[in-house]
């Protein structure tokens, strides 16, 4: 047995696995990720892993991951089991290990003064060469209950808990509003960050393993709230947040004004086939307002339609380069760093505070925006308290503008009349069971949260799934999605 080195994080920097080249990868909707990678070198990655005491890259894990098992496991060229504890709390770590920010890697303890160990490329090399290796296969159940669950969402929520549940032997069937499984992982996720096809095999792993799914079904229309609970034993709503934010200021009619994930879904139905009307970027000056990963995206997929410039404006002031003194470590760092989008072109403008949108020469569309520079002070939550105006005249081009300021919740409440209700925030109200106020209704996933991170999303799934199994059978061996998961509550 190889013998891991006590230095290893001396003798080995950091190397993730690379993204193309940007002026290449631009060119196309391929995936931004390079295809092969040098299995040696992520060995290597995985002895610079310092087997700490207190492994505080899993407590900024929402599942909980055993992230030093596995590090240790692929340094030892043991791939197979590396995929096997991989699995243990990680339903579809290709899709944490291809979307997901790390927040892992930013709890490591060799983040507190060196480059942290490179989980996310671990993770994602151990489940790519589970998939070539044949090993990943359907886990159905030796027999199945007689319990009938019906889970509302097939996002990494849903998918999860929906996998969870048939595995132990419950008879679950998932009800998908669109004509295509996964969520926004589907229709939201622009394809040359996350290929659709690795949705599909998961969900023909979920189909082997007896997931029914009804695509094209809305719950509260095709199939009315009140005839899903009395036809399943439990239900899961599992229905995301995405209902978009807007904005509402003067010129918010002109034309040429999108909400970001109307644009990428657009995209999405293009790049699947489907023939879709596309709004015209080719040649134009393109704004993008809002600095989350959905104004990201937005930008990477102009580039990729031809604009001619890109900004992207965010509210508030650039991160610092360092950790400010009130950010410390094992804390998600609150610092600068240019994303994917920015490597391939395009501009950033920080602290900009739109004011209107203007149509310069009358024929109803946008021609650019009128905005200030500002400065913030924050209260004591780092909410945006009061602003100072720097420069109050600043005008910025723009042909198309697209919308990406978050989200406020799920779209509709179907069970509303049965008594599920929403929190000042949008989001399904719940208890500690993840139970809403409806018995045997269950919700789990942005729908309770808010916008939030797909590793959230597969960690409510899988304490969704074991409260609903708990409810139905009086207990569960199921795992939390957390070590601190309250066993009373079951």
């Amino acid at each position: 047995m190889t013998e891991p080195h006590p230095n290893g994080w001396r003798d080995h920097d950091r190397a993730d696995i690379e993204k193309r080249d940007p002026a290449a990868r631009v060119e196309d909707f391929d995936e931004i990720w390079q295809e092969t990678w040098d299995a040696e070198t992520l060995r290597e990655q995985g002895e610079r892993c310092m087997d700490c005491g207190v492994p505080t890259c899993m407590s900024g894990c929402p599942i909980g991951n055993v992230v030093p098992e596995w590090n240790d496991l692929v340094y030892r060229d043991d791939w197979r089991r590396a995929l096997d504890r991989l699995h243990e709390t990680n339903n579809f770590p290709e899709f944490t290990g291809y979307t997901c920010p790390a927040p892992c890697e930013s709890a490591c303890v060799l983040a507190y003064n060196d480059d942290p160990v490179t989980i996310k490329s671990i993770e994602r090399a151990i489940v790519d060469v589970g998939w070539a290796e044949g090993w990943i296969t359907p886990e159905p159940p030796d027999e199945r209950t007689e319990y009938h669950v019906g889970v509302v969402g097939s996002g990494p929520a849903g998918l999860t808990a929906a996998q969870q549940l048939a595995r132990v032997g419950h008879r679950v069937t998932v009800y998908e509003r669109d004509d295509a499984l996964g969520g926004l992982m589907r229709y939201g996720i622009p394809d040359f960050k996350f290929r659709k096809s690795r949705i599909d095999r998961r969900i023909d792993q979920l189909r082997a393993e007896g997931v029914t799914f009804e695509t094209d079904t809305e719950v509260g229309g095709d199939v009315p709230a009140d005839a899903l609970v009395e036809n399943h034993d439990a239900v899961c709503l599992a229905v995301g947040a995405q209902r978009q934010r807007d904005i509402d200021l003067p010129g918010r009619d002109l034309d040429g004004i999108y909400l970001a994930m109307d644009y990428l879904r657009q995209t999405n139905r293009e790049q699947a086939g489907d023939d879709v009307e596309r709004i015209p970027i080719e040649g134009r000056d393109v704004v993008v307002l809002g600095g989350g990963d959905t104004g990201a995206d937005c930008v990477a997929t102009a580039h990729r339609h031809g604009a001619s410039q890109v900004v992207q404006i965010g509210i508030r002031e650039q991160p610092p380069e360092e950790r400010p003194p009130n950010n410390p470590w094992p804390e998600q760092p609150k610092t600068y760093h240019k994303t994917y989008a920015q490597e391939e072109g395009g501009s950033e403008a920080f602290g900009v505070d739109t004011q209107a949108f203007v149509d310069t020469d009358g024929d109803g569309h946008v021609d650019c925006l009128d905005a200030e520079r500002v400065e913030w002070t924050y209260d004591e939550d780092g909410a945006r308290a009061e602003k100072t105006v720097v420069d109050p005249s600043l005008e910025i081009p723009a042909d198309a503008v697209f919308v990406a300021i978050g989200f406020t919740g799920p779209t509709n409440n179907p069970f509303a009349d049965l008594g599920v209700t929403r929190g000042a925030d949008g989001t399904f109200e719940t208890d500690e069971r993840k139970m809403t106020a409806v018995d045997g209704v269950f919700a789990a996933g942005d729908a309770t949260r808010g916008q939030s991170l797909v590793v959230w999303a597969i960690g409510e799934g899988r304490d969704a799934a074991r409260h609903v199994d708990a409810y139905l059978t009086g207990e569960t061996d199921l795992p939390p999605s957390l070590e601190t998961d309250n066993p009373s509550l079951l």
